[in-house]
């Protein structure tokens, strides 16, 4: 057993390093808002999702690689299938998001959903990231942060469903 890391496994350790990166952009406006999954969390998902995609191409490549004596036809048996990858990535994610939403009866309203999307959004970018797009995954992660931030102040200029009509109370005269 080598305990040396291959260009191969560099290239992954970089790949995971700069998706945790991303996703703790992410987490981190999380954090500073005291929601249910912040800083850590994001950039753990996303690291993950990058790990798991860094991991199959590895195994792939090692794969071939070592079937020099294996008939042309009986390579193809083993092949890296991004869409596997995403679903399984995706109920995972799905799980952890989840347990992020509370729902209150007596208020009506529910919490934890903008958290839950952004987990799954950083899942997302861990993806992108793993499957060779830094520059895509950097620009999905400034296209998140424009609407948990930005987005963010729009809504409150705008006026609730659940808020009293303007002049005063229903039922007040």
């Amino acid at each position: 057993m080598e305990f040396l890391l291959t260009n191969g496994e560099i290239r992954a350790v970089a790949t995971v390093g700069y998706a945790m990166l991303l996703g703790g952009v992410i987490g981190l406006e999380r954090e500073v808002k005291s929601r249910p999954a912040g800083f850590r969390t994001h950039m753990l998902v996303a690291g993950a999702a990058a790990f798991l995609v860094s991991s199959v191409q590895l195994m792939v490549s090692n794969a071939a690689e070592s079937a020099v004596d294996v008939p042309q036809g009986s390579r193809e048996i083993m092949s890296l299938d991004p869409l596997r990858l995403v679903e399984a990535v995706v109920a995972g994610v799905s799980f952890i998001g989840a347990g992020c939403i509370f729902a209150s009866r007596e208020r009506d309203t529910v919490h934890g959903v903008t958290t839950a999307a952004s987990l799954l959004m950083v899942a997302s970018i861990g993806l992108c990231t793993g499957l060779g797009y830094p520059a895509l995954a950097s620009s999905i992660t400034l296209m998140t942060l424009v609407v948990l931030l930005v987005l963010k102040q729009v809504e409150k200029r705008m006026p609730r469903r659940d808020a009293p009509p303007p002049g005063g109370e229903e039922g007040r005269s």
